[in-house]
């Protein structure tokens, strides 16, 4: 066994294995999983270690959604610049990342984490502030409640998904919902 004490420190990588060990536990088992021992133990380090880079198991977790916040943002804000016609640009984006998810029940990759959203009142809250904050960002050009009823049957769409439910007519709903945010203002 290596000693620690003569081990070369690399603080950035310790802290990505214990996102990456995190997330990696809480799809493959549940956010119960996403414990400071376990995580600790599958990214090789102590708890310690795991202390110096998150005070508590909640910080972690909130860590490891930032992080799928900010992945989504990368990706929303990709498809908004692709996107010819700013009116209804984000609610499409929107719509689109939501259809273009991987299932869970294929292994979707952030599902356990997405699902641990819906009842935990911290993560629930960071999704929140996040989706706030994009909504004031497109004010402009995604206000009105036509683009808000496709956003919210987007909603209803990923719950779809994550659950498994089975949704009929897949393709049919993203083409009527697409057109609705290009519908007349």
């Amino acid at each position: 066994m290596e000693n620690p004490y003569m081990r070369k420190k690399e603080p950035e990588r310790v802290r990505r294995a214990l996102l990456d060990q995190a997330a990696r536990l809480a799809v493959e088992q549940g956010l119960a999983a996403v414990t400071v021992q376990a995580v600790a133990a599958a990214a090789g380090v102590t708890k310690g270690g795991f202390m110096h880079h998150f005070p508590s198991k909640q910080a972690l977790v909130d860590a490891v959604f930032a992080e799928l916040l900010e992945t989504l943002d990368r990706d929303l804000d990709a498809r908004i610049a692709a996107d010819p016609e700013p009116h209804g640009s984000f609610t499409r984006a929107y719509l689109l990342s939501v259809f273009d998810m991987t299932p869970p029940q294929s292994g979707g990759h952030w599902a356990a984490l997405y699902v641990s959203m819906l009842a935990d009142a911290d993560l629930r809250a960071l999704w929140a502030r996040w989706y706030e904050a994009r909504l004031d960002r497109h004010r402009t050009t995604d206000e009105g409640v036509q683009l808000a009823a496709v956003r919210a049957a987007a909603d209803g769409i990923w719950l779809a998904d994550l659950t498994g439910a089975p949704l009929a007519e897949r393709n049919g709903l993203r083409s009527l919902l697409l057109d609705m945010t290009r519908a007349t203002r």
